[in-house]
């Protein structure tokens, strides 16, 4: 489970997030949608510990800094972080003993090959395509088995196959019990996939939104983004429920 509490950051004088909170029970794909600069990159960096912040957040009851809760995290970033001078294959060894992880050689294989990296294997991170390095990025992500997956927009790059791929691979972590959280600003992106949507606007939590709650409605999620996110910023008031 992820809970993120009252987190607050600010850039010097910028506010980026103002008391974002929300709950994602394990076996849950939560998604964080907004437009660019609405403060979802900031959120997510802010969960994995990477920016100092007010609040708290907790992953499995674990203060998110914490090295056991690192343990139990996957990151996938927007922006592909490789090693240049380490082959496709060399990346995939090296998380695999910074988690000292044990029988994943047949995992690693499933990965590679479900995302084309297989013929990939000797090459070097700075040799890789765009999309091929948020292919090896994904891998990476996902070799140690994590209890929470962080995606930040994850389809960006991505071939057809790659996407279809990682919509399956979303469906399967959620079936496995898996905390998931996808940021994205591209609504089809994250269609049928999702359970509890959190708009985001001016760096708050402007709407939540289950899927529950609209299934069998004529308003689609599309028309209630657009709703919260089109309003003049004088009528936005923040975080509320759909």
């Amino acid at each position: 489970m992820l809970t993120v509490s009252h987190v607050t950051k600010k850039y010097h004088k910028v506010l980026a997030n103002e008391d974002i909170n929300f709950v994602i029970p394990d076996g849950q794909i939560g998604v964080l949608l907004g437009p660019n600069g609405a403060g979802k990159s900031t959120i997510i960096k802010c969960i994995m510990g990477f920016l100092k912040y007010q609040g708290q957040v907790q992953v499995d009851g674990l203060y998110n800094k914490s090295l056991e809760a690192k343990k139990i995290m996957g990151y996938i970033p927007e922006i592909p972080s490789l090693y240049p001078n380490l082959t496709v294959d060399e990346h995939m060894e090296f998380i695999a003993r910074a988690y000292k992880l044990k029988d994943y050689e047949a995992y690693k294989e499933e990965l590679l090959s479900r995302f084309d990296l297989e013929d990939k294997k000797t090459k070097f991170g700075d040799e890789l395509s765009k999309g091929m390095q948020q292919k090896l990025s994904i891998c990476c992500g996902l070799l140690p088995r994590p209890k929470l997956v962080l995606f930040d927009e994850p389809m960006i790059g991505l071939d057809p196959h790659a996407i279809k791929e990682l919509k399956l691979i979303l469906q399967e972590l959620r079936d496995r019990g898996c905390c998931v959280l996808v940021s994205t600003h591209m609504i089809d992106s994250i269609e049928e996939l999702w359970d509890t949507t959190y708009i985001m606007k001016q760096g708050r939590v402007a709407a939540v939104v289950s899927k529950e709650d609209i299934k069998g409605q004529a308003k689609r999620l599309e028309d209630i983004f657009f709703e919260i996110t089109e309003q003049p910023a004088q009528e936005f008031s923040g975080e509320g429920e759909v």
